[in-house]
């Protein structure tokens, strides 16, 4: 596959990641904002709602924005751990800039979904979801 065509394949999963990303994210903020607002605690909701728009994600990212064929159990596994570490990345961004720095959490809880989603990009593009050897042939066959 020449670098243009990796260029092109990637800029495709990114903005069907984004656009499935984008629907998902903003309505999981609203719902943080309105369950902070009603009390519940900034982390606690940060979590539940996590957990919730992870497991909402695979299905789509897997299919829509990835077009991955490859084994749902190996990729759950992986979406797993990557959302772990993702996890980890958006409760320790709330701990310091809200717990320890005083930030307000609305505007860190906004700023880290953009973070997370980076980095859960480039994991789920490389790692999660790689296009598969079968795929990258087929389609120098095809350029050739």
């Amino acid at each position: 596959m020449t670098d243009l065509a990796v260029l092109r394949d990637t800029l495709t999963r990114l903005i069907r990641y984004g656009v499935i990303g984008l629907a998902l994210n903003f309505s999981g903020y609203l719902l943080y904002l309105g369950l902070t607002w009603l009390g519940a605690g900034p982390k606690t909701t940060m979590t539940l709602l996590y957990a919730v728009g992870a497991v909402a994600g695979y299905f789509s990212h897997r299919k829509l924005a990835f077009s991955y064929g490859g084994s749902v159990v190996g990729s759950a596994i992986r979406y797993g751990v990557a959302h772990l570490c993702g996890y980890g990345l958006n409760f320790a961004l709330l701990y310091i800039l809200v717990d320890r720095l005083g930030y307000p959490h609305q505007v860190i809880q906004g700023l880290a979904i953009f973070m997370v989603a980076g980095f859960l990009f480039l994991c789920f593009n490389f790692v999660v979801f790689p296009q598969s050897r079968a795929n990258r042939s087929e389609r120098r066959n095809s350029e050739s």
